[in-house]
């Protein structure tokens, strides 16, 4: 366990770098499952009603990598301006994109699409009221 916690970004950034590096790691895990099965996409925004091609699959998976590379990065660097509004600029796009689908797409306030909308809210939130602790 020691072993796998060693990989962990520094105890010194206090919750939110162990949050980004959360959110990191289960992005990936979601893009993975975007380029498996365009199913996965389907059931996040319109909980399986409306068919989702292999290619939109496959594009939010790698829309979704993007964003855990950058909010891994985020994590480690918590303290670099430029890395911390890259972090904050991911959750404020993830949260613009869907919310736009709620008005523009099939997506509904029900089911999976909820996490996405929590976690993104939430998380820019947290990161827009802890910007001068961490950046000074």
């Amino acid at each position: 366990m020691d072993q796998l916690i060693a990989y962990l970004p520094e105890s010194e950034g206090g919750l939110l770098t162990r949050w980004l590096f959360f959110v990191s790691v289960v992005s990936a895990l979601n893009s993975v499952q975007a380029y498996i099965s365009p199913n996965y996409t389907s059931m996040l925004y319109s909980n399986g009603t409306v068919p989702a091609s292999p290619l939109s699959g496959r594009v939010f998976g790698t829309w979704t990598f993007l964003s855990a590379v950058i909010r891994l990065t985020a994590a480690y660097n918590i303290t670099n301006p430029v890395a911390y509004n890259l972090g904050m600029w991911t959750y404020g796009i993830a949260l613009s994109h869907f919310v736009g689908e709620l008005f523009l797409g099939n997506a509904s306030l029900k089911g999976r699409f909820l996490n996405p909308l929590i976690v993104a809210s939430g998380s820019l939130a947290w990161m827009f009221t802890q910007r001068a602790a961490y950046l000074g």
